[in-house]
Order: C-alpha cells, then structure tokens, then sequence
C-alpha cells in the first residue's frame, strides 16, 4: 500500500511541474518570477499579466489538479475504494508540491491555491464547492485582499473534510479517512507558510489588494 501512496505522490509532482502562469508569461516575453511578487500563480498573473492571462493560469493550474486527482479516484475506486479518496489527496499534495517547488525552475514556482481548488472539486460534492467559494470571494470582495480569501479557503476546505469526509464517495475506511486528514493538514498547513510574508502584511495592514486593470494582452 505504501507504493500506492508514493506513486499518487509522485504523478501528482509530475503533472504540477506543468507551471501555467511561467509559460503564458514566456508567451508574452515575460516571467512573472521576476515582477510583482515574484510568484508564478493566478495572483501575480493578474497583477502582471491582466485578467485574461491570470484566467489562463488559473485554470491551468486548477485543471492540473482535478485532472489527476479525478484519474486517481476512477482507478482506486473501483480497486480500492475504501483508501480511493485518501490517495487522490495524496496525489493532490504531489501536484502543489509540484506546483510551489518545480525543480526545473530553481524550485520556485506558485503557493497552491488554483491547484487546491481543483482538489477541492474532485470530492464531487456540491456542498463543499459552494462553501468554499463563498468563503474564498467574499473576504476578497469585502477586503480585496486575494490571500485572505486563500487563508480563509484552506481553513474551510479542513474543517468541511473533518465535517463531511466520512460521508464522501467513495467513503473512506476510519483509517484511511485519519490518513487522509493528515494529508488534508499537510495541504492547509504548506498553503499557511507559502503565505507567511502575506500573513504578516495583513497584521501590518500593508498588503497588496486586487487590481483588476489589464496590463498586456495575451
């Protein structure tokens, strides 16, 4: 079972290493690890990029994630639907590893969220897909601050599994579900320290809000 787990952790790597904001930043004769914030996500994109690119990387982003973690549920579902849902967390963990720390780019890559929210959308579960969009836009409506609504999110999408988990399809077994919040943790608690410089701009009320004004075409 152990082998299971590292080869979900390690396709997960793989298709994170596919960085969306860094090549439709090369389309542009831009690397956005260079400007704004020095991220390669959604965020930055939009600042650096306009809105139409940092659609682009976000979905990308996203997709890469729900890809695999849907190929992980429909192969260990039917095998192995009892650990299914906890290896398909496995393999999400691997693409936003893949995704912050891309080895082919000195390891600096994006923090994860478009990735979680696609990790988020292969739980199939309706309930958990509204509440957690409410509570990623409306901080950001209310405040503008785009890692408010990041923090917000990851606590919500921990608590919603800790709530709900047991009662996803393919339900897990007890085990597999105590496994499977640790690596839930593991997602939220990486998300926290990509976002540490974040977290202590908002205590010191100096962090960067939301601008939606276009900056190039794509």
């Amino acid at each position: 079972m152990i082998g299971h787990r590292i080869l979900c952790l390690l396709l997960g790597y793989v298709f994170g290493l596919f960085q969306t904001g860094y090549f439709v930043g090369k389309m542009m004769r831009t690397d956005i690890r260079t400007q704004g914030s020095g991220n390669s996500g959604t965020t930055n994109a939009l600042r650096v990029l306009g809105p139409k690119a940092g659609v682009l990387v976000f979905f990308g982003d996203f997709g890469k994630a729900f890809l695999l973690c849907m190929l992980v549920r429909l192969y260990y579902g039917s095998r192995m639907p009892e650990a299914a849902l906890m290896l398909m967390l496995y393999g999400g963990f691997g693409v936003i590893l893949g995704h912050n720390y891309p080895f082919y780019l000195g390891f600096r890559g994006g923090k994860g969220i478009a990735a979680t929210a696609g990790i988020l959308c292969a739980f199939l579960d309706v309930r958990i897909f509204l509440i957690c969009l409410l509570a990623f836009v409306l901080p950001i409506v209310v405040t503008r601050y785009v890692s408010l609504g990041s923090l917000i999110v990851e606590a919500v999408l921990l608590g919603l599994w800790l709530l709900w988990g047991r009662g996803l399809t393919p339900p897990p077994s007890a085990a597999y579900y105590a496994e499977g919040t640790a690596v839930m943790a593991c997602v939220v608690a990486l998300a926290y320290w990509r976002h540490r410089a974040n977290i202590g701009r908002l205590l010191h009320g100096s962090e960067n809000k939301l601008s939606f004004h276009s900056k190039k075409e794509v």
